[in-house]
């Protein structure tokens, strides 16, 4: 397995290359072995019909942190659910972080808490997610 800075690097360019990421503008901030915080900025395309954040791109964001955080070990991982708690609106143009870290892994499942604050550590939204591990290795799998 790649080390903690290798892992984190690989990560970080797969995030810049992913094209949903990109239109969303979501950034990998740190990345470790069952780790990871990604941030965006959300801007007037990503508003609802009120004017505000809309819920999909909180969601999307969520799952940017999860899907790195689950692929972190070097096996290939997939959703199987995820459940979010919106709870605070958050300020339009300002910085959102989401933070999904590992709960519990074993050779098939694994689960992720999940969080999403804005730049003032407000906490917006909560996520409890589960992935599936197949038995093959991802692009984080060191060679």
């Amino acid at each position: 397995m790649a080390t903690d800075k290798k892992l984190a690097a690989r990560a970080r360019e797969a995030v810049e290359r992913e094209p949903f990421a990109r239109r969303l503008g979501i950034h990998l901030l740190d990345c470790a072995p069952g780790y990871a915080r990604v941030e965006m900025t959300p801007t007037e395309e990503l508003s609802n019909l009120f004017h505000m954040v809309h819920g999909g791109a909180i969601f999307s964001l969520m799952d940017e942190a999860f899907q790195v955080a689950c692929n972190s070990r070097g096996t290939l991982a997939v959703a199987l659910g995820l459940h979010v708690s919106y709870l605070k609106a958050p300020a339009m143009g300002k910085p959102l972080r989401a933070e999904a870290r590992e709960v519990s892994l074993n050779s098939r499942i694994a689960t992720y808490e999940i969080t999403v604050r804005d730049e003032q550590e407000n906490l917006v939204a909560t996520a409890q997610a589960t992935a599936y591990r197949k038995k093959t290795d991802n692009f984080f799998h060191e060679s």
